[in-house]
């Protein structure tokens, strides 16, 4: 049987009365399922097809993140970019990494000729568990990873201090 007669009404075709304008009950849902998931995925990080995701060729970076007792190191995939193209940044409790990401293929044969560029740049904010020592934070870039050591600020420990309950 042939996929189109299984949803008539969203194709049109045989079974579908002439002058009748009705939708498919799976069309519907479809549609209400896909606009819940985007309204959900679009207000957070995850969203493979945020805004910026939605463009044409855009480029976002993979990024892990481990914490340890002393240090946090992020390691972010950045393939087919230099570094001398790719810029870290630490603010107050983030760390933004952003970069352009440049490409250029030429292929040339007998009768045929194509050169192939794209352009783009990439913005990825990290949130940072808690404070670091930025004067002594290092960075290094292989094989298209880029590794960021950030050691931890040693916070200062609050000293307790009983309060006393009173009672009426």
């Amino acid at each position: 049987m042939p996929i189109r007669r299984l949803f008539p009404a969203i194709w049109g075709g045989p079974g579908v009365p002439s002058g009748q304008d009705t939708v498919h009950p799976f069309s519907t849902l479809q549609q209400e399922m896909n606009r819940m998931f985007d309204d959900f995925f679009e207000r957070t990080s995850l969203s493979p097809l945020s805004a910026a995701g939605r463009q044409a060729g855009a480029f976002h970076p993979s990024v892990d993140v481990e914490e340890g007792d002393a240090e946090i190191v992020i390691h972010a995939e950045i393939p087919g970019v230099e570094d001398k193209d790719v810029e870290v940044l630490l603010e107050e409790s983030s760390m933004v990494l952003k970069g352009v990401k440049k490409r250029e293929k030429e292929e040339k044969r007998k009768g045929y000729h194509c050169v192939e560029r794209s352009f783009g740049s990439f913005q990825r904010v990290i949130p940072l568990p808690g404070p670091v020592d930025s004067g002594k934070a290092e960075a290094r870039f292989r094989n298209g990873v880029l590794t960021v050591v950030l050691p931890k600020l040693e916070r200062t420990k609050a000293r307790g201090k009983r309060i006393a309950i009173q009672s009426d």
